[in-house]
């Protein structure tokens, strides 16, 4: 089979362009997100704004179940390393947390104020953070461009400490970004200020991953084809390298809204993150 040369990269990678009622999405995360976190603000389960750096960003939302903490999920936004932050999400811990586990969301610096290799660093300390106050093991969730930092926290050279290497048990990648060196080539690359080193030193799908990962690749089957190549990529590659990786098309979902298995206890996505 022959592929097709990309030749326009912008619009390989755009994604409201090509979903019904694609620029509608952030305003609908906002109001549910922002009504969760008023019931969880109310039963007293819910620690905002907690930082964990000395940037204006550095602050994370902590949401807790009922009862002790059985772990740690972190859950990672998305939005092209460029926008968005915590307050748009605390909606997508309801399904880990009916499964007793607290679950951390950070906001970080976004470029191009920071680098992504700085922004990499900063969701480590942000879940270096977190664990300090929930025991157990910890799960790793991210979106888009949060799919490429939490893959990126289990890639060797890892910049978490190896006790929180030794917790992490289930790493869950959603329509993430694996290979930056196509970036490159973007008009966004203006606003991520990726070179050629930075690319390669911070794409996953490039080095080995930690031992003893147990990695998913979650992508809609209704997205643009460089996200699900970019979840296959990986997918082949860390297999080859002896990592336990899964990898899932879901039908009819895109970029938006394939992250909304999270909000549901028993939905496959979910059920994979807690690594049921």
């Amino acid at each position: 089979m022959t592929s097709t040369p990309i030749v326009d990269w912008d619009d390989a990678y755009a994604n409201a362009a090509h979903i019904p009622g694609g620029s509608g999405y952030p305003r609908k995360w906002r109001m549910q997100a922002a009504t969760f976190r008023d019931e969880m603000l109310q039963a007293g389960r819910l620690r905002p704004d907690i930082a964990y750096g000395p940037k204006e960003r550095n602050r994370y939302d902590l949401l807790l179940p009922v009862g002790p903490s059985r772990g740690l999920v972190a859950f990672v936004h998305g939005g092209f390393w460029m926008e968005f932050d915590k307050s748009f999400w605390s909606h997508l811990a309801k399904g880990p947390l009916e499964h007793g586990f607290a679950v951390v969301m950070p906001s970080y610096e976004l470029c191009p104020h920071a680098r992504i290799s700085e922004i990499t660093r900063q969701i480590s300390q942000a879940i270096a953070a977190a664990a300090s106050e929930a025991c157990g093991p910890i799960h790793l969730a991210g979106h888009s461009a949060g799919g490429h930092l939490v893959t990126q926290l289990v890639t060797s050279p890892s910049p978490l400490a190896l006790e929180l290497r030794l917790r992490i048990r289930k790493v869950v990648s959603i329509s993430g970004l694996h290979d930056l060196r196509p970036l490159l080539k973007t008009a966004m690359n203006v606003t991520l200020c990726l070179d050629a080193s930075e690319a390669f030193a911070q794409s996953p799908a490039l080095h080995e991953p930690l031992p003893d990962i147990d990695l998913t690749c979650w992508v809609g089957a209704a997205e643009r084809p460089e996200f699900i190549r970019q979840s296959a990529l990986l997918a082949n590659i860390w297999t080859g390298l002896g990592a336990r990786v899964g990898l899932v098309e879901e039908p009819e979902k895109h970029h938006f809204n394939v992250i909304e298995g999270l909000c549901a206890p028993d939905h496959p996505m979910t059920r994979t993150l807690m690594a049921l």
